[in-house]
């Protein structure tokens, strides 16, 4: 039987373009990025930085991932764009071929297309090698024909993350990641915002499912009988791979609680502006591209992560004064305007990058890189009046739901299609007496 490893891009040695005839303020941020990029203990070398864009099919997320990650590597980072989808635009923009195996576009700059087809492949020959040497299944999980399997709704999502898994280390301490052939900047052009919003997530939501999964596996008979088999399986599993096995010599309660340990971790990068980055992109002349990415953005809250600015595909024809509309609408996230790309021939990409039209959005990618970005709390407590204000962007109050559980000492808030619980401080803890809901911000008084 073929076994197939899907591929890891490995950069090359950091290098830098000359510098660019940029204001000085410009100028200083890209040096800093680019020395930060070449000196070995510098703080950009502690870990991967994810990126990715959110916006309505057709606002221009491919072209602001890859104007991204044409800057990155040019101001000398290296840089990983991952493409998951069979859309070739990305390939026309970059003017070369990007396959499952990866490929060198540029100095700096590397790029690889995710097929779930072939990514479903290599854990399942990693569990099928493990249950050979256990012999859990008795030859069954054996038998199993991969390349037979079609790919499920919502696959796609899951093997995304484990790549990028790879890729970031989101779930790995400082000290457990390999920093040979290590990413400074990791760009994810995903198959839809939806479901880059549900890999956002997935972490946080995954916890509570693994407290009740855990529940079955300690109180019940079937739990106590098959739980111990599935966690060895698992933890054969990654030994094969060559993975550092998280599980090795533990006891099924140690396991758990190791594997809420990571989910805790992966949970709290995604929050993280200082290993996670998310923009919002937008056709400034249509109205409901507008309202997707300001819809995307309270979304992308409820999930439990932070937005970092917006960026405008804009047209040459399009008015100063409509864009400093734009960017009040989004206001106090940062805004900027990439004009559309030519698609009738090759791109020029360092004419384009050195274009001073767009100083303001490379000023702003440029800011997310070097750990500038600022955070736009989600959630204030007023101990003295007993509120809690809920930053929501995007949705009205009719939208918005709200839930208490477990005695008043959180909140569930749902809207968007996403469930977010808020733990409360005990001064303020109790039922819910009213909610007002004004300038994008709900404010909820508990008696």
């Amino acid at each position: 039987m073929a076994s197939s490893s899907y591929p890891l891009l490995v950069p090359g040695s950091p290098s830098s373009y000359p510098s660019l005839s940029f204001p000085s303020r410009f100028s200083r941020h890209c040096r800093a990025m680019a020395a930060s990029s070449e000196s070995g203990g510098s703080s950009s070398h502690e870990s991967t930085k994810l990126v990715t864009f959110l916006g309505k099919g057709g606002s221009g997320k491919t072209t602001a991932a890859i104007f991204a990650a044409q800057h990155y590597a040019m101001v000398g980072l290296n840089t990983c764009l991952v493409i998951h989808g069979q859309d070739p635009t990305a390939d026309y923009l970059l003017n070369c071929k990007i396959g499952t195996s990866g490929v060198q576009c540029n100095k700096n700059l590397s790029a690889v297309r995710l097929e779930t087809t072939k990514m479903v492949l290599e854990p399942l020959n990693r569990l099928k090698q493990a249950d050979a040497q256990i012999n859990m299944t008795q030859g069954v999980l054996g038998g199993i024909v991969a390349e037979e399997l079609g790919i499920l709704p919502g696959m796609d999502t899951i093997f995304s993350a484990i790549e990028l898994e790879r890729l970031v280390g989101f779930l790995r301490n400082s000290a457990q990641r390999n920093q040979q052939g290590k990413f400074d900047i990791v760009i994810y052009d995903g198959v839809s915002s939806e479901e880059t919003l549900r890999m956002i997530g997935a972490t946080r939501k995954a916890r509570l499912y693994l407290k009740y999964l855990r529940n079955l596996a300690e109180k019940t008979d079937l739990g106590r009988l098959a739980g111990p088999s599935l966690l060895r399986l698992l933890d054969e599993a990654m030994s094969i791979s060559g993975s550092r096995s998280y599980f090795n010599g533990k006891m099924s309660a140690e396991i758990l609680d190791t594997l809420d340990q990571l989910l805790e971790r992966g949970s709290s990068s995604f929050s993280d502006p200082q290993r996670f980055g998310c923009f919002l992109v937008m056709n400034p002349k249509s109205p409901t591209s507008i309202n997707s990415a300001l819809r995307y953005w309270g979304c992308t809250i409820q999930a439990g992560a932070q937005v970092s600015g917006a960026l405008g595909i804009s047209s040459p024809q399009q008015n100063e004064e409509s864009l400093e509309r734009v960017k009040k609408e989004f206001s106090p996230l940062p805004s900027a305007f990439i004009p559309s790309l030519p698609m009738d021939g090759p791109i020029d990409w360092n004419r384009i990058l050195l274009d001073t039209v767009n100083k303001d959005a490379r000023l702003h990618l440029t800011s997310l890189a070097s750990r500038s970005a600022s955070k736009i709390p989600s959630v204030k407590f007023d101990t003295k009046r007993k509120s809690v204000t809920l930053f929501m962007p995007g949705f009205d109050k009719s939208e918005i739901k709200l839930y208490q559980y477990r005695g008043g000492s959180e909140l569930l808030v749902e809207a968007g299609d996403q469930r977010r619980v808020i733990p409360l401080p005990a001064d303020i803890q109790g039922k819910v007496g009213g909610a007002k809901f004004t300038d994008r911000t709900l404010v909820i008084t508990l008696l």
